[in-house]
């Protein structure tokens, strides 16, 4: 399979929905609430310039398999770290949507002139994504103990992650 990165538009928000719609309501690896509504969930994905939100598309069907939205970390004179979150079907998971999704951003942030990525709220138990930072080139910088509450593993730590580009 093969996939294209491209900018997202409103227009492709019905393909997203249903799987942004799956992994918030999980709640086991994003901080939103977990009856986010559909209209609220595209307003917090759905970036506006200078910030940006892309989809990966299979070139052969046209679907959606998975998302990620960036922008600047904070503002003012912590401007120059970037942040960005992912979602990958997980119809579509294991086909390194997720790595390339990652590297786009990545990509992103250094062409817009940031000085490093951070993500601010990545869970502990979410290993799978913490593996793909680690080896993408994030630290973990520091743990908030207890900062997440689990569905299934209770309270666990929200892992501060940096890397410099």
């Amino acid at each position: 399979m093969t996939f294209t990165i491209r900018d997202a538009g409103a227009g492709d928000w019905p393909a997203i929905w249903p799987f942004f719609h799956k992994i918030v309501a999980a709640g086991d690896t994003f901080t939103f609430p977990l009856d986010l509504g559909e209209e609220e969930g595209r307003g917090w994905w759905l970036l506006a310039a200078p910030n940006r939100t892309v989809v990966a598309v299979d070139d052969e069907t046209g679907t959606v398999l998975g998302t990620a939205k960036m922008n600047r970390n904070q503002a003012g004179n912590g401007g120059h770290v970037a942040s960005a979150s992912y979602m990958t079907d997980p119809a579509h998971g294991g086909r390194g949507i997720g790595r390339a999704l990652v590297e786009h951003t990545l990509e992103w942030a250094r062409e817009a002139g940031y000085r490093g990525m951070q993500f601010n709220a990545v869970v502990e138990t979410n290993t799978h994504a913490v593996r793909l930072y680690e080896r993408l080139g994030f630290r973990i910088v520091g743990t908030v103990p207890e900062a997440f509450h689990h569905p299934t593993a209770g309270y666990v730590g929200l892992h501060v992650m940096h890397r410099p580009l």
